[in-house]
């Protein structure tokens, strides 16, 4: 009727859930591996959705800073 899409998620809901979901990631690694570079928290903050949920899933086989940086450098 007015040409809006209803059948797509607002772009600032996804916005939105994206951030919760990288505050809820860098949160559960910073539980597990203590305190985060900020070099790694930037490049998590550049990681799409899909890569997030993948992080958070992987996090779960961490077991050392290693682990983080090594699962980061196969998604560039």
């Amino acid at each position: 009727m007015l040409g809006l899409d209803l059948t797509q998620e607002p772009r600032a809901i996804q916005e939105a859930k994206e951030e919760g979901e990288r505050s809820l990631i860098l949160h559960l690694l910073t539980k597990k591996m203590g305190t985060l570079d900020e070099s790694m928290c930037d490049r998590i903050s550049t990681l799409s959705s899909a890569q997030l949920t993948a992080l958070g899933e992987a996090l779960l086989d961490f077991n050392h800073l290693n682990d983080i940086h090594n699962w980061l450098a196969t998604q560039e």
